[in-house]
């Protein structure tokens, strides 16, 4: 059975991100793995996770709110990426394909919250 999340732009885009993320933090120093790694891969997790939650059964408004924590990582997201990029555990170019991909996902996530209204 197909489930319905599995159709959105959005959770196929954060997919991406995770994959993305968990690539980029495999570069971070070991000493991070329970701090900055974990944190960021967290965040990103969250975010289809919750869209795939939100179209599980929920009505238009509680999808709503679970778009807006996934919003909410997304956001966090970027601050993580610059804080590794501002202390140099990554380089320009990781970190700016990296954010791509981020405003990518927020700007899906902001349309399809916006097409809920």
């Amino acid at each position: 059975m197909d489930k319905p999340h599995k159709k959105l732009i959005a959770w196929k885009k954060s997919m991406d991100l995770v994959e993305k993320v968990y690539e980029l933090t495999k570069k971070l120093p070991r000493e991070e793995l329970y701090g900055l790694t974990s944190q960021l891969r967290r965040a990103a997790v969250s975010v289809p996770s919750n869209i795939a939650e939100g179209t599980a059964g929920r009505s238009a408004v509680q999808f709503r709110n679970y778009l807006s924590v996934a919003i909410g990582s997304l956001n966090e997201l970027t601050t993580q990426l610059e804080i590794i990029q501002r202390i140099g555990y990554v380089n320009d170019g990781d970190a700016a394909e990296t954010e791509a991909l981020v405003d990518e996902c927020l700007a899906v996530t902001y349309g399809l919250r916006k097409s809920l209204a």
